[in-house]
């Protein structure tokens, strides 16, 4: 190879290098995608008076990961969507997983068996699945 044409191919493979080096460098310091996932209810209890004033214990799983990404609330709804107690989250559980919180005073339209517990976080919102519990 002729010494001026080899000095081209040298220098096309250092703009190429350098343009490799800066895309992962790029890639590297870009923020990562929430690898926490969404939240689901892993188990729940009712405890209701007989004029159906219910308490809820609900057991949350999620890989909160800080302020950035955690687990912020829980809603128990009636089977056709309306909310009917909404348990704000305040702060991540980062080392306490699943953790169980507790609300009180929920009133349950007479009648109603069961309920639809949604728990969403604040990356993804809401999680997909609802928990179905049936009320004691």
């Amino acid at each position: 190879m002729h010494p001026n044409r080899q000095s081209k191919v040298l220098s096309s493979l250092g703009h190429a290098s350098t343009l490799l080096s800066a895309l992962i460098f790029a890639a590297l310091a870009a923020p990562l995608p929430a690898l926490a996932g969404k939240p689901e209810v892993v188990s729940a209890i009712s405890r209701c008076t007989p004029e159906k004033i219910c308490a809820f214990d609900v057991a949350v799983r999620h890989s909160d990961e800080g302020w950035e990404h955690y687990a912020n609330k829980w809603e128990i709804r009636s089977p056709t969507g309306e909310v009917l107690g909404t348990r704000i989250l305040h702060h991540p559980h980062v080392d306490e997983q699943p953790f169980t919180r507790s609300l009180s005073d929920v009133k349950i339209p007479e009648g109603l068996k069961t309920v639809h517990i949604f728990v969403f976080d604040s990356v993804h919102g809401e999680a997909e699945q609802a928990f179905v519990l049936v009320l004691d």
